[in-house]
């Protein structure tokens, strides 16, 4: 299900700002920046979130480059240049790729290095919601976040397709 045209874009030293372009060239994306005028959290200024359709309620992906104190430290994003993209599996996904499905995540959080680079992970934070994250993408990681992100926007385009069919459907 990956799609043909990713991997040749991608390259060993991409940053948060080249995975956001990479994301915005798939079909029906628009992100959010999260800032100031949209109201968002001062800890999350920066962080992007990225949709299809219109109602952005519900991102496929994220990129995040700072910790949020209290709730979402395990990533250790506040070291100098590392990120996190996240990506929303799913309940069946998930178990494929992590061997157990996102309810049992609690069991199995302690063998998880969440400050790993370049190694696919659950979320922290979001792993029960079958979200899975990679902080700064890179060689090793590269084959695997090429399919997750082609199965994340699938996933999406068929949201809001369910979604414009509800809303033609007669009365």
């Amino acid at each position: 299900m990956a799609s043909s045209s990713m991997p040749a874009a991608w390259s060993f030293d991409l940053g948060a700002d080249d995975i956001a372009d990479l994301i915005l060239a798939l079909p029906e994306v628009t992100v959010v920046r999260a800032d100031e005028a949209s109201g968002a959290p001062k800890s999350s200024w920066g962080d992007r979130f990225f949709f299809v359709g219109p109602d952005r309620r519900r991102p496929f992906a994220t990129l995040v480059g700072q910790d949020t104190a209290g709730f979402d430290e395990d990533s250790e994003l506040d070291r100098p240049g590392v990120f996190r993209l996240s990506l929303d599996l799913g309940r069946e996904e998930f178990e494929r790729r992590f061997g157990h499905p996102p309810a049992q995540f609690a069991a199995h959080r302690s063998a998880v290095d969440f400050t790993a680079l370049d190694q696919v992970v659950p979320h922290p934070a979001y792993g029960t919601h079958g979200w899975a994250c990679v902080l700064n993408p890179g060689p090793r990681s590269l084959a695997e976040v090429d399919r997750l992100l082609a199965h994340a926007h699938h996933r999406a385009l068929r949201r809001h397709q369910r979604s414009l069919d509800r809303q033609h459907r007669p009365a």
